[in-house]
């Protein structure tokens, strides 16, 4: 049984785990009445003729209903419902919501239920469903679960009659190649996404800072955000002058950002090979854990996210990415900005990119996997783009799509567009076990007071055996 909510069909999965049925909506249908108050007589008192004639119109009328329940009969046996995934996310359930309903205008004879579980929940979910042989026939992923969902049997190769890889490669920004194995694909994004420095700028005014010219640089970023973090007499912070959450997008921040600016690379070989555990890492890392323990502008577990306290207007800075901007924009009197990551002191610059895919079950075959395929090239289509980036704020991963000069000149999605540029996406071995690691790495220097040096060693080394452990 599965549980978490579905949207566009007519199944609605209940709350407290408990799944309940809806009968299917029925076609109101009307039945024929005499008319009381005409001029006919009843039938036993007309003349022969008129009586046959009456006849005649009964037998065609009769012959007509037929006709229609059968044809009602065949459409409805022609009809195909099909089932898409993702996990909870208010603004991206609203944009595959538009998308579905845009859809099924376009294919009445296809109909797509969404279901939805929580992120948490959402890769355990997938996984059981297609053990129990109920898994969605299209479904989202990160790019980074690809290796796990392919060893499961949970996907399969693009068709290439709708996906040619040559047609992919070119339309497509490169990025999408992690979607790719053995020279098949095995799923598209709707939309592509990129960090960026975001900005609070009341925040910036009170602190004595131009809001109209944000931090360029780590040591600009720092000095920022020393200027807006706010203590109390305790020495607890009460507004941070910048978020710093491992669990949110600091690790990738850390992994392939400042490992770079610091003059190494996170990983070798494909990214199967650790490469950070040397004097680049152990900076990065120093780095990153002064910004609470010796700058002290801010401190993990702030309001438990760094973007509830961004949105509370409790944080001057946070870094984020281009999925943020729908659920920003909602806020009421928030005035914020969004400027490139800071460069190093030399100006170099990088950029993590990544992306949801969405791919079509091993399991979808026939009339189902026709409708799949109708369904995938839909939401992977400009015009999907165009609705996801107005509700999300993702760009869309065409590049003709992207790349407008309107995109190209908007303050907000010029800074992730420009990232995009020198953008570096990590081949995730085990996405989830991965991220942990660098989390734990960071709580063992915060929390339990373990020397930079030591926890960036054993992260290192746990990582490789992540990573091993994950190999085909």
């Amino acid at each position: 049984m599965r549980h978490g909510s579905v949207r566009g069909g007519l199944r609605q999965l209940g709350t407290e785990g408990r799944e309940g049925e809806l009968l299917p909506r029925r076609r109101s249908t009307h039945s024929g009445r005499s008319d009381a108050g005409n001029n006919t007589l009843p039938t036993a008192q007309r003349e022969p003729a008129e009586q046959t004639e009456g006849q005649m119109r009964k037998a065609t009328l009769f012959a007509g209903l037929i006709a229609g329940f059968s044809t009602f009969a065949f459409n409805a046996a022609q009809a195909v419902e099909i089932e898409y995934w993702q996990y909870v996310f208010d603004t991206r359930v609203k944009a595959m919501d538009q998308l579905i309903a845009e859809f099924q205008k376009a294919n009445p004879d296809i109909t797509v239920k969404q279901v939805t579980f929580p992120y948490a929940d959402y890769q355990t979910r997938v996984i059981a469903a297609n053990m129990s042989g109920n898994a969605p026939d299209v479904m989202q992923l990160f790019y980074g679960w690809l290796d796990k969902f392919a060893a499961g049997g949970i996907l399969q190769p693009l068709p290439k009659d709708a996906f040619p890889a040559e047609k992919i490669e070119k339309d497509f920004f490169p990025i999408v190649s992690a979607m790719k194995r053995d020279g098949e694909y095995y799923g598209l994004p709707t939309a592509v996404r990129s960090l960026a420095l975001f900005y609070n700028k009341k925040l910036f005014t009170e602190a004595g800072l131009d809001p109209n010219n944000p931090p360029k640089t780590l040591d600009e970023f720092v000095d920022a955000a020393q200027k807006i973090a706010k203590h109390d007499n305790a020495g607890n912070i009460t507004v941070a002058g910048s978020t710093l959450d491992m669990g949110g997008q600091d690790h990738q921040w850390w992994r392939e950002v400042l490992i770079r600016q610091f003059g190494g690379e996170p990983y070798t070989d494909n990214d199967s090979k650790v490469a950070y555990n040397n004097e680049a890492g152990l900076k990065a890392l120093e780095f990153y854990t002064s910004l609470q323990m010796e700058k002290k502008i801010g401190q993990a577990g702030f309001m438990d996210e760094g973007q509830a306290a961004f949105r509370a207007g409790k944080a001057g800075m946070t870094i984020d990415g281009t999925f943020r901007l729908g659920s920003f924009r909602t806020i009421k009197d928030f005035e914020w900005g969004v400027t490139e990551l800071p460069a190093n002191a030399e100006g170099v610059r990088s950029n993590y990119a990544s992306y949801f895919a969405n791919g079509i079950s091993a399991k979808s075959s026939g009339e189902k996997l026709e409708a799949a395929k109708k369904f995938l090239t839909y939401i992977t289509s400009p015009e999907a783009m165009d609705i996801w980036l107005k509700t999300v704020g993702e760009l869309p991963a065409l590049r003709s799509a992207a790349l407008t000069d309107e995109n190209l000149k908007d303050p907000i999605y010029g800074p992730f567009l420009k990232g995009l540029e020198y953008a570096h996406t990590t081949l995730f071995k085990d996405e989830q076990a991965q991220r942990q690691n660098a989390i734990d790495m960071v709580n063992r220097v915060l929390l339990e007071g373990q020397s930079v040096k030591e926890s960036l060693e054993q992260a290192a080394e746990a990582e490789q055996e992540i990573i091993d452990a994950a190999q085909p």
